[in-house]
């Protein structure tokens, strides 16, 4: 009667999930993006600007045109499963990259169970999520930084799983 012991140090989780809307202007169409995230997660998100000007989009440097954020934990997990629900829980082979981390975007936010706001509008978001196992943060920790072994990253294989 054996019983089967996995190792807790290659359990797969999810580090953290990255919300992004990206509207190509600032102004009030981006600031209704930002209280679609805020609805969303809960928190007050972050603002990118271009970083140089591209006169076909009629965008200039420096001009705020996104708005995103990083949620972590069981908030992250809740946001996800909504996401792969609109999805329907099935994503192209190239939507995860070498490293096991995997992105999606969706074109309605009001897929996700927000309701329609016709003032706000509708908005599309990107969704990237990073994955990790236990002991990643000796890669990124201020003291003693020391590289992850290949047995410890997560592989695309993995993730797809």
């Amino acid at each position: 009667m054996a019983t089967e012991k996995t190792n807790p140090m290659k359990d797969v989780s999810i580090k953290k999930l990255c919300l992004n809307i990206c509207v190509g202007e600032s102004g009030d169409r981006l600031t209704r993006a930002a209280k679609v995230l805020e609805q969303l997660s809960g928190q007050e998100p972050c603002f990118s600007k271009a970083r140089f000007t591209v006169r076909s989009f009629g965008i200039r440097r420096n001009e705020k045109i996104s708005c995103w954020c990083t949620v972590r934990g069981a908030k992250a997990e809740e946001i996800l499963e909504r996401g792969l629900k609109v999805k329907e829980f099935e994503l192209w082979k190239g939507c995860f990259s070498e490293e096991g981390n995997f992105g999606f975007g969706i074109d309605e936010h009001i897929d996700l169970g927000i309701k329609y706001d016709p003032n706000i509008g509708i908005y599309g978001m990107d969704f990237y999520v990073v994955l990790g196992r236990p002991g990643y943060r000796v890669r990124y920790r201020r003291a003693r930084k020391t590289r992850i072994g290949p047995k410890q990253k997560v592989t695309k294989e993995e993730a797809q799983k």
